[in-house]
């Protein structure tokens, strides 16, 4: 079953036709890596998915639910609970600086799940053992590496049971060592068949735990299908020349 469909997505800023009649979807535990040159529109999709940018025409939906339809959104209590289905991770964390970890993980689910205060606590509990960080609860975001920081992220994520996660170049703040860690934990979430969609520039990255990548220009696809294919044996010169410029970075 297809989690995520969007039809013929565009936007534009001003003039400038950032994203140009997209069209995809991803199956349910599906990890989809989308890969491609600064500018090309992959942060722009992502937030055109979560609402965080408003689409000027197509369609988006999530697990069935219609956000947009031919440019036309639902009704906000809907949006609402629609956005509710999907889990956003930034690069740069995006943690509240004066919160605890603990409690960067529980605001959300107490005021916007409206979860009891024990149930959260429980829950953010739970996430920070799997991430590794349950010695950090008491935490404030200026005493954790990039890495936590980022893991925290990603638990605090978690805590409002999306049914997709989507990552903004997730590694992108990080350090190689640090990279490893992520890549850990996404690693861990796909074998536990999370449906995930991974804009990033780290190609080895992608190969490792997509499923299916779609290389993306122009705000435009230009190509997609199994890692092994897209990466290592891709058809289109343009994505041969991307793939070439970066190995010689």
């Amino acid at each position: 079953m297809d989690v995520i469909q969007v039809m013929g997505l565009h936007k534009s800023f001003g003039s400038l036709r950032v994203l140009k009649e997209l069209s995809f979807t991803v199956k349910r535990g599906e990890v989809v890596a989308i890969i491609g040159p600064s500018g090309s529109g992959k942060s722009t999709l992502l937030r055109c998915i979560t609402h965080l940018e408003l689409a000027q025409g197509g369609s988006i939906s999530i697990d069935g639910s219609d956000l947009v339809r031919d440019g036309r959104y639902a009704p906000s209590e809907e949006q609402r609970r629609i956005c509710l289905k999907m889990g956003l991770v930034f690069q740069n964390f995006n943690l509240f600086p004066h919160f605890s970890v603990l409690r960067n993980i529980t605001e959300a689910q107490i005021h916007v799940l409206r979860r009891g205060k024990e149930t959260a606590l429980n829950r953010a509990k739970i996430l920070l053992e799997k991430m590794g960080l349950s010695e950090k609860a008491a935490a404030y975001p200026f005493e954790l590496s990039g890495g936590q920081q980022q893991r925290v992220s990603i638990a605090r994520a978690l805590a409002l049971d999306p049914e997709v996660l989507f990552f903004d170049e997730p590694t992108s703040a990080l350090d190689p060592e640090l990279t490893g860690e992520i890549l850990r934990v996404i690693r861990r979430l796909a074998a536990e068949h999370m449906t995930m969609v991974i804009v990033t520039h780290e190609i080895p990255f992608a190969r490792e735990v997509a499923d299916r990548v779609l290389f993306m220009d122009g705000g435009v696809f230009i190509e997609e299908g199994p890692p092994a294919e897209v990466i290592d044996r891709p058809r289109e010169e343009r994505t041969k020349s991307f793939l070439a410029r970066l190995s010689r970075a």
